[in-house]
């Protein structure tokens, strides 16, 4: 669908797009099991996206998985039919009622159009590109808390959402890392289930929602909102060995008469700034500065100086706090809606 989008504005991308053998292929039936096992958990859901990828890294991480490399194989049909198969009898297991015809038909045209990209061994490229002194940017998904092994477990996605990440997803040396840049918004959001310290559950957090447009972009569920965590986010910069900052929606925050950031959590009668082992289990709550707002819309300000100076006091503190300097502060959704505080 993206491809065709891009089609239609003129921009033919299929002679550029390289797709790695390795990657994982999203079968229909694992879109099912996905949402027969949502099902089954009731009121233990984790919020998935639905999509099937908890299932796919399940099949990989039990060397049961197709890959995109297989399409090419003489095998390829029988082993498809063979996984399929498995799936039909969890599915059945888990007494799940199904229509597979429209989505399997959706699948095999995807396929087709999937067969005329190029597939590369992406590690070998990715390589020869770095010996080439070619700039390589990679893109992760998801937040920090997410992270499979380091986030706020079991509600997290099935992959490394780290820097990490990208050198076992692309198959390069950690050693060859350049910039790890941190990008975060001036306040939290949460799609589904998980702990949330500092989630609003106010009108603070229904206004933060709506001027966010906090609605999830896979699900269009609406987002969790609350006020930014300085643990969670100290916590994330030492996984990502971020060393440059850019902070996201400030916008959103304009005429709030009082802001607030959470600096510590006290748990268990501590006050601690590092995220725990155990989030939800009632002993921990969040300790907060309390800030002014700015009441000035900054959506349109692109000048250090022509900023709101609450604004600059509420991006001090986070530096100082976290000891790492803010480069860039978004205000709104175009690229043009950017002040520079330092050098990216």
């Amino acid at each position: 669908k993206e491809i065709e989008m891009l089609g239609k504005s003129g921009i033919n991308i299929t002679n550029r797009l390289l797709v790695s053998r390795k990657a994982h292929l999203i079968l229909p039936t694992h879109r099912l099991l996905d949402a027969a096992n949502e099902a089954a958990k009731g009121d233990t859901k984790i919020g998935s996206t639905l999509k099937g990828i908890g299932p796919v890294y399940t099949d990989k991480i039990s060397r049961n998985g197709l890959r995109v490399g297989d399409i090419a194989c003489s095998d390829f049909n029988e082993k498809f039919s063979a996984l399929e198969r498995s799936h039909i009898k969890v599915l059945e297991m888990l007494n799940y009622s199904y229509d597979i015809k429209e989505i399997k038909n959706e699948w095999l045209e995807a396929l087709e159009v999937l067969k005329k990209l190029e597939h590369i061994d992406s590690e070998i490229f990715i390589n020869e590109k770095i010996k080439e002194n070619k700039k390589i940017l990679a893109e992760g998904a998801q937040g920090a808390m997410l992270d499979i092994d380091f986030g706020l477990y079991p509600f997290v996605t099935s992959s490394n959402t780290i820097s990490g990440g990208a050198c076992t997803g692309l198959g390069f040396s950690p050693k060859l890392t350049g910039d790890v840049y941190g990008i975060f918004k001036a306040y939290c959001t949460r799609v589904g289930s998980g702990p949330f310290p500092t989630e609003l559950f106010d009108e603070t957090g229904e206004a933060m929602r709506n001027a966010g447009k906090e609605f999830g972009s896979t699900t269009g569920r609406p987002r969790r909102c609350g006020w930014l965590d300085l643990p969670a986010l100290k916590y994330s910069l030492m996984l990502n060995g971020v060393n440059k900052l850019a902070i996201m929606k400030a916008d959103i925050l304009s005429g709030f008469e009082e802001l607030k950031i959470c600096t510590h959590y006290n748990y268990k009668g501590k006050n601690i700034d590092y995220v725990p082992f155990r989030v939800d289990d009632g002993d921990l709550t969040p300790v907060y500065k309390k800030m002014k707002g700015w009441f000035k819309d900054v959506s349109e300000v692109n000048k250090i100086e022509d900023t709101p100076e609450k604004l600059l006091e509420y991006v001090d503190f986070i530096e100082k706090e976290i000891n790492i300097p803010v480069s860039m502060i978004s205000v709104g959704p175009d690229r043009l809606q950017t002040i520079y505080k330092g050098k990216l």
